[in-house]
């Protein structure tokens, strides 16, 4: 099979697609043939060696957080809930990838994909969807008509966020640049805030949960928006906690974790025209590195999707 795959840590120029055995699923493991795998920013830490749970004695390593597929074969006693030739999508431990011909996939990682969708769509969706749905409501809470603050509305996580935070029934404010205003308020921002020519906190008050996908001097003045007894969640720093005291709110950061049941949530709102992901481009498997350099340098709407197969 074709992969992508990382022998050394650096820049874009250290992802080599190459050729591999299939591997083999284990007791309750599913082999599944990749259709699509998206591209998330941890790829990038992943491959410069800035993430944590890839340290340089885990590679060589194919790269890719999630993916949508068909599940080829079953490992002994996996899970009946997924038969071959099912339709899947999934968000993947570290140590295994999905920027691959086929992938190794658990039963806790995966579920069947949104029926409405197509593969390039439904492999947009795992890791990103899964971090909005753990930060606004795992973590943040988050509750019909409450009101939310994103941070970052327009990307991958962001989009998603809006509309889980719209579905929930919440006020949706969100922070984005003046090129994706019509976009956000489209996928249902109740507010959309261009951050370069308003500060938020100057129109911003008495939220309820502020989702902070930006980090920085963002996160610190995010703090005075919140109400009392409100919470502040990060996906990328930690919270000064003595401010979050002093405001009297709560704040925390968290890491995504892979969990097939909120994917079957998130599938089910996709299926009732609640969600709808947005792809703003495609590349091919073999252009992985290009594709990573598009999404760091460009910052889409939405996500970036590697075709694997057709």
């Amino acid at each position: 099979m074709k992969a992508m795959r990382i022998h050394a840590f650096g820049g874009p120029e250290v992802l080599k697609l190459e050729d591999l055995p299939i591997p083999e699923p284990r007791e309750g493991e599913f082999l599944v043939k990749v259709e699509a795998a998206s591209l998330n920013p941890v790829d990038s830490k992943i491959r410069e060696g800035k993430f944590p749970a890839v340290r340089a004695d885990k590679l060589p390593l194919v790269m890719g957080r999630d993916l949508a597929g068909i599940v080829a074969t079953r490992g002994a006693h996996a899970s009946d809930q997924l038969k071959e030739g099912d339709t899947v999508y999934a968000m993947l431990g570290p140590d295994r990838g999905g920027y691959a011909e086929y992938a190794i996939v658990k039963a806790a990682e995966a579920t069947r994909r949104p029926a409405s969708l197509d593969a390039i769509a439904a492999g947009s969706v795992p890791l990103a969807g899964l971090t909005a749905w753990q930060g606004l409501f795992r973590y943040g809470e988050l509750q019909g008509e409450q009101r939310v603050l994103i941070h970052g509305g327009s990307g991958g996580v962001g989009h998603f966020a809006i509309q889980f935070a719209k579905a929930k029934g919440a006020h949706v404010i969100t922070t984005t640049s003046a090129a994706h205003l019509d976009f956000v308020r489209s996928i249902g921002a109740d507010e959309a805030i261009d951050y370069r020519k308003q500060r938020f906190e100057d129109i911003v008050h008495d939220v309820d949960l502020v989702y902070d996908l930006v980090a920085g001097d963002t996160q610190e003045r995010s703090f005075a928006v919140l109400k009392r007894g409100g919470i502040l969640v990060s996906t990328l720093t930690e919270p000064d906690q003595e401010k979050a005291r002093a405001h009297g709110v709560r704040a925390l950061r968290y890491t995504v974790t892979e969990n097939a049941a909120e994917l079957d949530e998130i599938a089910r709102l996709i299926d009732a025209g609640k969600v709808k992901p947005k792809v703003s481009k495609v590349f091919p498997l073999a252009e992985a590195a290009k594709a990573q350099q598009f999404l760091a340098e460009a910052h889409p709407e939405g996500k970036v999707v590697l075709r694997v197969a057709e």
